[in-house]
């Protein structure tokens, strides 16, 4: 679609009606947000051959422009995927409404009370690309928990979204709250991605979603307060006791299940007294699924055909079925590899020795930190939160996914009777 010029008149006025309806939807009750939530869930399979049809014209289009086979499935939808994103928006309305929930409260001496509840953020920001499936987590997850969100999910999807952000207005207007509550700034493209990020007098917080480029940008241009979630250069670190099978199922569930996520596995470290007994067949159950495996010189004396690692390759998210391999001497060895390269997503230790468990646990600094488990359960459907707004590799407010209470504030409600401090 051609990209309608820069008024920030228009853009302004998109972001005002957004913040005066978040008013509306702080004090929705949690019946009225689950009523639009089941309107969500129903326009979506009725409208499913609309949102293909949107879906294939970006598709077509990124084919044209090269978009990368990571991408391109990222961007997919069909109808099996619409019925999927249905049916999470429905395990959303059997989450516990966060809003007004106690944190703490107490009486004081003086006979005031005091409470801190959960409220509402406001107006939440959201960039992204290439991920229409992120349009309807985000949106969903900010209006049951009482938020407005302003959506830019980038012109590789922009047909696609127009029907979705069509799908989540109409269910609004529905049940009687306002379609205001969910905008867009796609058609002013890049330039309204800029003016979001500076808009501070109507949105309360901003979060990107998506490569390690974008949220790079998104962090140094933004004036909005930013919850910065992740790319995920991920490791899985095989000990000297990691059982055969294990390692086998584990990376290759890691890796290949869906390698264009943000918790596929992108670098395997394996113990060098590992290496012999563990490598042939997790590099054979890799390779049968079409895996390049990308190795350091010591995997290439036991796999000469792999190609050879590069500085840049440990840094990279392949989002792709690629995989960097290498051997190292020690846990020690490992965690500076991962203290190094890792981006603080997820990492993971397959391991019979509880010390170098709790170990790897207590000095790896990533939002999760697993043991003899696949990668990819870093995710808010499998933490049990529903849908997720992203994954958040930052240390304040959030971090790890993200699900309904990390969508909200707090404030303090103090109740007196005529009170006066002494």
């Amino acid at each position: 679609m051609e990209q309608t010029a820069l008024d920030t008149t228009v853009l302004d006025e998109r972001l005002a009606a957004a913040k005066q309806a978040s008013y509306r939807l702080a004090r929705a009750t949690t019946a009225e947000k689950d009523a639009a939530l089941e309107q969500v869930s129903s326009l979506l399979r009725a409208r499913a051959t609309d949102i293909v049809a949107a879906n294939e014209l970006d598709l077509d289009a990124g084919r044209v422009s090269g978009l990368a086979e990571g991408l391109l499935d990222r961007l997919t939808l069909d109808e099996r995927r619409i019925a999927s994103i249905a049916d999470a928006v429905l395990e959303v309305i059997g989450l516990t409404d966060p809003i007004g929930e106690t944190v703490s409260g107490r009486t004081l001496p003086s006979g005031v009370r005091i409470d801190q509840v959960r409220v509402p953020l406001g107006v939440v920001g959201a960039i992204y690309e290439a991920r229409p499936n992120v349009t309807i987590d985000i949106a969903v997850l900010a209006l049951k928990s009482g938020n407005a969100v302003v959506l830019r999910g980038g012109s590789a999807a922009e047909q696609t979204n127009r029907v979705l952000i069509d799908v989540l207005r109409g269910a609004l207007d529905a049940v009687g709250l306002p379609a205001e509550a969910v905008q867009t700034v796609d058609d002013f493209g890049r330039d309204g991605a800029r003016h979001l990020m500076q808009a501070r007098d109507y949105v309360d917080v901003l979060i990107p979603r998506g490569s390690a480029g974008l949220i790079r940008a998104v962090v140094d241009e933004a004036r909005v307060p930013v919850i910065e979630t992740g790319a995920g250069v991920v490791h899985m670190f095989l000990d000297e006791s990691a059982p055969e099978q294990w390692a086998v199922d584990l990376v290759h569930n890691a890796k290949v299940q869906r390698p264009s996520v943000c918790n596929a596995l992108e670098t395997l470290l394996v113990h060098r007294d590992a290496a012999e007994r563990l490598l042939p067949s997790v590099i054979d159950r890799l390779e049968a699924s079409g895996v390049t495996v990308h190795a350091d010189e010591r995997v290439r004396a036991l796999r000469p055909e792999a190609l050879p690692v590069t500085d840049e390759d440990w840094a990279t998210e392949h989002m792709s079925l690629d995989i960097s391999v290498g051997i190292v001497d020690s846990l020690d060895d490992a965690l500076a590899h991962i203290r190094r390269y890792s981006t603080k997503h997820t990492e993971s230790i397959i391991t019979n020795d509880l010390g170098n468990a709790e170990r790897f646990l207590n000095e790896v600094d990533a939002a999760a930190v697993m043991v003899n488990a696949s990668t990819r359960f870093t995710d808010g459907a499998e933490f049990g939160f529903g849908a997720e707004v992203g994954i958040s590799t930052q240390k304040l407010h959030a971090r790890g996914p993200m699900g309904l209470p990390e969508l909200t504030s707090t404030k303090w409600i103090v109740r007196g009777a005529g009170h006066v401090r002494a």
